[in-house]
């Protein structure tokens, strides 16, 4: 095995040695004294200025401020926590039964609510219409209105309901839509037993809409409904109540007719309502108002007014909606 030569670093060092040993015979002293090989032993070899100390390559002025270095390496830090914290996704938030609660109440507080008769009233005004009963006209041209009642439009090609005492016996009819324009109609079919009657229009308008009917099957006493007409002549007019009770019977002030099967209830109604559609909190037409009730030979309004089911009203048209 190659041993490792030994360095000698000056002749001053190689004399002290001779002359620290006077005993050592020429031989020796001249194999000690045979120049060394000096070639560096690579596994000796001092290590290359890269691997030197990582500090000693820091700028100078980190030395003398350590804080300072610190104090950059922890915002580095929280600046990639926060990138982090940014990147990452969120966990979906789950809302509790206050949560809502609260929604609703600040949602209630802070926005005005429009009233159940405004909603149905919106609803059924494009439906509505006025039915005049007219005279034959006279040799001048003039003509002079009989009766006012109210229909509903239930098809949108002009099929309207209405009463059949509104339009009996008239010369002449003719309707006014929402929009204003007028028509002339004709009876297309009559059921004397509900006081109903249908009416054709001859003309219409291009946006003409048909109400939505609903079936009486689940109406309760108590629910609330709107009443909307002509009373006198002035609207179209809308009132509120409730369904004061079902399955009622009227008979007419002059005796020659038995209603049964009726819709009893409290919203304002009196002579031009006649026709009118009876309208949920929707907008839905559950009946046909057809008659009130009054003891005295006054003919309005104390409370009590009848509606022909709209089943039954449908079916005079020769209609079953549900």
């Amino acid at each position: 095995m190659r041993r490792a030569p030994l360095y000698s670093r000056s002749d001053r060092s190689s004399e002290a040695s001779r002359r620290a040993a006077p005993g050592v015979d020429a031989g020796t002293r001249a194999r000690a004294s045979t120049p060394v090989d000096r070639t560096p032993n690579r596994a000796s070899a001092a290590p290359p200025a890269d691997d030197a100390p990582v500090r000693s390559r820091l700028p100078p002025w980190t030395k003398t401020h350590p804080r300072s270095v610190l104090a950059f390496c922890a915002a580095l830090l929280i600046a990639a926590l926060l990138a982090f914290a940014a990147v990452r996704p969120q966990p979906a938030r789950v809302f509790t039964q206050h949560d809502i609660d609260r929604a609703v109440l600040h949602a209630l507080q802070t926005n005005r609510l429009p009233a159940p008769a405004s909603r149905a009233w919106k609803a059924i005004r494009p439906s509505i219409v006025r039915v005049r009963s007219l005279e034959a006209k006279r040799k001048d041209g003039s003509e002079e209105e009989r009766n006012v009642g109210t229909g509903v439009v239930i098809v949108d090609t002009g099929t309207i309901l209405t009463n059949l005492h509104v339009v009996y016996g008239a010369p002449r009819l003719e309707v006014e839509f929402a929009d204003g324009s007028v028509s002339e109609a004709t009876i297309a079919g009559l059921e004397p037993e509900q006081d109903l009657a249908v009416l054709q229009a001859k003309t219409i308008p291009d946006d003409l809409k048909a109400a939505t009917m609903r079936s009486t099957s689940d109406l309760l006493v108590g629910d609330r409904v709107v009443a909307v007409g002509f009373p006198f002549g002035i609207g179209p007019t809308a009132t509120s109540g409730i369904v004061s009770g079902l399955r009622r019977e009227f008979r007419s002030p002059e005796g020659k007719r038995l209603l049964t099967n009726l819709i009893q209830f409290d919203a304002a109604a009196n002579p031009g309502n006649s026709g009118g559609p009876l309208v949920t909190e929707d907008g839905e037409v559950v009946g046909i108002v057809t008659a009130i009730m009054n003891p005295t030979e006054q003919r309005v309004f104390v409370g009590i007014g009848f509606a022909v089911p709209i089943e039954t009203a449908a079916a005079s048209a020769g209609m079953s909606p549900f």
